[in-house]
């Protein structure tokens, strides 16, 4: 057995995507591209946010919020995961194995946030209009988002924390290709079960509680949309509501399946690893689709972005 402080220089915890390594340079293709799409929109999105004095509103600083934690999500695995497909660089330290449970954890937890704060904002815009912009203020924006980063950064750090308490035994790989809190304590010698309450803890009253209000948002905001008498405002309204609401149960239920996995202690297979990834790499690839490009308002700023960006040249 050995502490976890001297395994930093022992040796290292290798990461892998277990049955695939055939074609795992052809799985590298669509990764590729999902990375490069959620990037390359989200900076688009700050780009056009920032240059369009129209796009000062609550709705739209919360959306350039979300994709600066779309875009760390992601980057905080995927040069990794394309360095172990690329060059077969499976070597990783055990400080930056820590350093990534962090961050993937703090990322998610944000990214939870964010999408509540996105719900109660459409929420009050539709069920209480006139008191809009008296309940959505800069104020607000700014205390709720330093809430969400201070919450994060100190509940989170108990994770990486605890996992480096457990004596570990010889074997140092672990069946995927990021570092995800139980799948690196899964090869402790002692007992794990205080890890996995403490992070089914975290899980349930921070992104179990958020996503009950985000549900009672919804649900709101379908009681309010459905009263109203003109079937297109309905219909409207529902095709874009809809789409959001599907996109965070996709983010929430891939956790759960994720956590549940996880808690079974079972030997990890490929479709349990690949949703590993999909599920931090695949919201910051689609919110800007459904949460921007389905905007009228964001697409109009965009088409003027452009046109100036043509002129000038």
């Amino acid at each position: 057995k050995v502490k976890l402080t001297s395994l930093a220089y022992d040796c290292s915890m290798f990461s892998r995507i277990p049955g695939i390594h055939s074609w795992q340079h052809w799985l590298s293709l669509p990764l590729t591209l999902l990375y490069l799409s959620a990037i390359g929109t989200d900076v688009l999105i700050l780009i056009i946010i920032c240059q369009d004095p129209s796009l000062k509103q609550p709705m739209y600083l919360f959306l350039g919020i979300l994709s600066v934690v779309d875009m760390g999500l992601a980057t905080t695995i995927m040069p990794k995961i394309l360095a172990i497909f690329w060059f077969d660089a499976k070597v990783i330290s055990l400080p930056e194995c820590l350093a990534q449970i962090y961050a993937i954890h703090c990322f998610v937890g944000m990214e939870s946030g964010i999408c509540l704060c996105m719900a109660f904002d459409r929420y009050v815009a539709i069920c209480y209009p006139l008191h809009y912009s008296s309940i959505i203020t800069n104020s607000l924006i700014f205390k709720a988002t330093l809430f969400m980063v201070l919450r994060n950064d100190f509940c989170v750090i108990s994770v990486p924390v605890l996992a480096a308490q457990w004596n570990y035994c010889s074997r140092n790989e672990i069946d995927h290709c990021l570092c995800s809190n139980l799948g690196v304590t899964s090869l402790a010698c002692d007992d794990r079960r205080p890890n996995s309450i403490c992070q089914l803890i975290l899980a349930w009253v921070g992104m179990g509680s958020e996503l009950g209000l985000i549900i009672l948002s919804y649900t709101l905001i379908l009681r309010s949309v459905l009263s109203l008498n003109s079937a297109e405002a309905v219909s409207k309204a529902l095709n874009t509501y809809s789409s959001h609401l599907i996109l965070t149960l996709f983010f929430y239920t891939v956790t759960v399946v994720i956590s549940v996995t996880h808690l079974a202690e079972t030997k990890a297979t490929l479709i349990p690893v690949l949703l590993n990834v999909m599920h931090n790499i695949t919201p910051p690839s689609l919110n800007p689709i459904v949460y921007a490009l389905r905007t009228r308002e964001l697409r109009r700023s965009f088409q003027k972005v452009l046109c100036r960006s043509l002129q000038e040249k």
